[in-house]
């Protein structure tokens, strides 16, 4: 029964995932998607490792292909995922053709060999791949279980490594376009890689090992249970909240936009400052918690690469320091004039999307680690 249910619970939570993932209405959903999609696969590598582990193999035997298909499918996945987080608007089979390749012509030649081989020899070639034979399309399955192993060590190096470019490269644009601390900081997406990272480990772990090593052992199937799991209902939770971390994605360097942004007088630039400025002094714009460059940038009437330009040249900020700085003012008000305000209510009063949102934004701007200690301060400071 424990066995059972250790090889279940992974496939309980993929399919949670891919059924959460692939539904609902969300803006900025094409990643969250797609990523629906990487679980769908993830689905079938689990379902496979039941089939196997509990000693269905007859019914192993069908699946076996698309058990090594899905395998060699979920790292490319996962780092198309990673792109349209960062540089790709969309899937593109065009743009993403070379990501899937590999996975799709080293499955064509098993799915061949597995065809041209008596049925009952594969099946036990399959169990026991140890057994030596004569046989030219045993032979030869051999050879392409050799390419798909050899395949998925690269996979899961260079598609971490890649994931890793990305948020180094990328990571700041999220600062430029959201005003909410939680959505313009990367560590989401970098717990995301590292979750990924710990599922490669363990994978090439079992493939070093090998299944045989773990169909009788209870502990090693709970200990690999146990981390997939884990790892994977992390990337499914994190990537459900995960918003794009490049919101702009590339802009061409020859773009209309950036060149004439480089004639920019300084009297437009005046004029820009005193409209922003408006926005958030009077206007108090920063208490919208959703709010993006873009939202500024339209109640200004120009574009955000204007505004994003003439705040981080101005003012020395990216634009998400910039609003939460206004934030902050507002809460030693709030403070002030509410002392007995929880620490939610402060949040809402002051267009922070959160209490950690708030929490960061105050320790962005003083470097208090205790949002406690900095609160009492400024209501002391009320008093004197």
């Amino acid at each position: 029964m424990l066995k059972q249910i250790l090889l279940l619970t992974p496939i309980y939570v993929t399919i949670f995932w891919a059924i959460t993932l692939n539904t609902g209405l969300r803006k900025n959903h094409n990643p969250r998607f797609f990523l629906g999609k990487f679980m769908f696969f993830s689905v079938i590598i689990y379902f496979s490792h039941f089939l196997y582990f509990y000693s269905f193999l007859d019914y192993y035997a069908y699946i076996d292909p698309f058990y090594q298909f899905a395998s060699l499918m979920v790292f490319p996945l996962y780092h198309i995922y990673f792109r349209l987080l960062t540089i790709d608007s969309e899937f593109n089979l065009n743009k993403h053709c070379k990501f899937l390749l590999a996975p799709t012509l080293l499955f064509l030649l098993y799915s061949i060999g597995v065809l041209f081989v008596d049925f009952d020899k594969y099946k036990i070639w399959l169990f026991d791949s140890s057994i030596s034979s004569a046989n030219a399309g045993l032979r030869y399955l051999n050879i392409v279980c050799v390419l798909i192993k050899i395949t998925f060590i690269v996979q899961v190096v260079t598609s971490l490594i890649g994931n890793n470019i990305l948020i180094r490269k990328y990571g700041n644009n999220a600062k430029q376009y959201y005003s909410d601390m939680d959505e313009s900081s990367t560590n989401k997406v970098r717990v995301l890689n590292l979750s990924m990272i710990i599922t490669g480990l363990a994978s090439l772990i079992l493939a070093a090992l090998g299944r045989d090593f773990f169909r009788d052992e209870i502990i090693g199937i709970a200990l690999a249970s146990v981390t997939f799991s884990s790892m994977l209902f992390t990337i499914g939770w994190l990537g459900n909240r995960q918003k794009s971390l490049n919101p702009f994605y590339e802009i061409p360097e020859n773009s209309n936009e950036i060149l004439f942004n480089e004639n920019f007088s300084n009297d437009a630039q005046l004029k820009l400052m005193a409209k922003i400025s408006n926005l958030f002094v009077e206007q108090k714009i920063y208490m919208d918690c959703t709010l993006t460059i873009q939202d500024v940038a339209q109640a200004v009437g120009t574009n955000r690469t204007y505004v994003s330009s003439l705040i981080n040249q101005q003012y020395k900020q990216n634009f998400c320091t910039f609003v939460n700085n206004f934030r902050v003012d507002e809460l030693e008000k709030v403070i002030r004039l509410h002392p007995c305000y929880t620490n939610q209510l402060l949040a809402e009063s002051c267009g922070f999307g959160s209490t950690d949102s708030m929490k960061r934004a105050v320790f962005a701007k003083t470097k208090e680690n205790s949002f406690q200690v900095w609160k009492k301060g400024v209501m002391q400071s009320k008093k004197i």
